[in-house]
């Protein structure tokens, strides 16, 4: 099986899959601790709206997705820091709102789109270097920026209230993490597509949180999990010849789930064992 790492696309693949798995596991592990998942979600689904513009304009899908994304995630801060709507029911329009805009603008483009289904449901065998370069360069923007504002991020991500008591002001702190989560989203529709982008911005940090309380390691490790997810992934799907983003997808809510059942079992023991 190792012959295929002497494919280009095999070994770019694999290099997204690490670049993604990074992202993933900062960000990630913000989402998480923060309870945004949902949020996030509703976000990485109004990417779709920019994906559709990219085509109709004629630009590339993956700009204008990422356009379309720090737009709806800076929307959603505003609306939430100043009408304080109903965070679910601001998710929804979101989440629904960006993918009708993206259906409507692919139905008004001339032609056939291409690569639409890779961009719902990735496939990161297809990924050029030319795009891993653009990837790396995001990540880099954003894990720089985590490092600069760590503090403060960490601050609102446990209590808002408290960081603004601080002196710290968390409606603007909160911004940027929304738009950190925006970008992180971009990264991840390379790798697993707009469908399924927020069970691995989600899933190998939630699997951390059950081995650690402390937000540093759960960023490592969540990253380490990621990489193990997207390498296997990929693997598995040349295996099999089945698609990639699915297999990544499929392969970490295995273990998640495997994990949940796993405790519940183990709390039962206990209680019965006392």
């Amino acid at each position: 099986m190792l012959s295929i790492l002497a494919y280009e696309f095999f070994r770019n693949a694999l290099i997204a899959g690490i670049i993604a798995s990074i992202v993933c596991g900062v960000i990630g592990s913000f989402v998480v601790v923060k309870r945004m998942v949902s949020l996030a979600g509703g976000i990485s689904h109004s990417a779709f709206g920019g994906i559709g513009l990219g085509y109709f304009l004629g630009i590339n899908p993956i700009a204008g997705a990422a356009v379309f994304a720090v737009l709806s995630a800076a929307a959603i801060g505003h609306i939430r820091n100043t009408a304080h709507q109903n965070t679910d029911t601001l998710i929804g329009a979101v989440w629904s709102g960006g993918m009708a805009i993206g259906i409507l603008f692919v139905y008004l483009t001339p032609g056939f789109a291409p690569d639409l289904m890779s961009y719902l449901f990735g496939n990161i065998l297809l990924v050029p270097f030319s795009e891993i370069v653009m990837m790396a360069c995001l990540v880099t923007v954003i894990l720089l920026s985590v490092f600069v504002f760590y503090n403060q991020l960490v601050a609102v991500t446990f209590d808002e209230e408290y960081a603004a008591l601080m002196n710290i002001n968390s409606k603007a702190v909160m911004m940027l993490l929304l738009v950190f989560t925006a970008l992180t989203v971009v990264v991840l529709i390379q790798v697993v597509g707009v469908i399924l982008v927020i069970a691995l911005l989600a899933l190998p940090a939630a699997i951390s949180r059950e081995y650690t309380g402390r937000l540093d390691l759960m960023m490592i490790m969540s990253a380490g999990l990621g990489m193990v997810f997207t390498t296997g992934g990929i693997f598995i799907s040349y295996l099999f010849d089945i698609p990639s983003g699915a297999t990544i997808i499929i392969l970490v809510s295995v273990v998640y789930i495997l994990l949940v059942v796993s405790k519940r079992v183990r709390e039962k023991r206990k209680t019965f064992g006392t």
